[in-house]
């Protein structure tokens, strides 16, 4: 019997060159459907619930797949860990509706931004954490952030090249904190442009360090000028955290 096979997985991207399958470039994608081609002997391709850069990290990403199995779904993580390299993992897998789409079923998704705030770095999160040197200031990106949140036009946080007719999106919430030497970007919303998300960061960290003022960042969101925000943050201290469906999936 065929069916719809929701995966939840866990992935380190520093040997991937992001999720999606490309031509001459090694993915978390093509990791996958090779390891879902030996479980279940004929798998349909995986889809993706959205597009990472190279170097970015998963702590909680959801994809799908059609295969005909008899394999429980209590045991199709297993099964699939079997065969992929330690730097993937299913946590979980579930049976879902025929209906059900990783990317287009999504209502929300969350993401964190790690920055190593350290004078020397840590050579053991040298691809885990931006490392930045200069004391961030966590209020001054707090107060940078404040206004980003709710429905906007998100087109100076976007890189050039993105495919996309529209950029307004809603951030439900945006929180900056601290722990120890690690500083840490919180960002729920309903979607992300490209680079949104790392643009964010970046524009957070130069309020961080007074390489501008905290009031440049809402300056720079009613303009719709990429120009007016800051850089955009390295790949390797992005992490998906969290994709929310409804309702939401029992994983086993």
């Amino acid at each position: 019997m065929l069916h719809n096979i929701a995966l939840l997985l866990q992935f380190r991207g520093s040997a991937y060159h992001g999720w999606q399958r490309q031509q001459n470039a090694h993915t978390v994608q093509e990791v996958l459907e090779a390891a879902a081609k030996k479980v279940f002997g004929q798998a349909g391709a995986v889809t993706g619930c959205g597009r990472t850069d190279a170097g970015v990290h998963a702590l909680s990403y959801v994809c799908n797949f059609f295969a005909d199995t008899k394999i429980p779904d209590g045991k199709i993580a297993y099964a699939l860990n079997y065969s992929l390299p330690d730097d993937i993992r299913v946590l979980g897998a579930s049976m879902v509706d025929s209906r059900f789409h990783a990317r287009y079923s999504v209502v929300k998704k969350r993401y964190v931004y790690r920055i190593l705030n350290t004078p020397h770095g840590d050579v053991f999160q040298r691809d885990l954490a931006w490392h930045v040197r200069k004391n961030l200031d966590i209020e001054r990106m707090r107060r940078a952030a404040e206004p980003l949140l709710g429905e906007h036009d998100f087109r100076a946080f976007c890189a050039s090249g993105a495919q996309t007719k529209d950029f307004v999106r809603t951030v439900y919430s945006l929180d900056v904190s601290r722990q120890d030497n690690t500083v840490t970007i919180d960002i729920c919303g309903n979607g992300f442009l490209y680079n949104m998300v790392r643009i964010i960061a970046g524009t957070l960290v130069y309020a961080g360090t007074g390489r501008m003022e905290p009031e440049e960042a809402e300056a720079a969101l009613a303009s719709c000028d990429r120009r007016r925000a800051g850089i955009t943050a390295p790949p390797h201290g992005l992490y998906m955290a969290q994709v929310y469906y409804a309702p939401q999936i029992d994983w086993k």
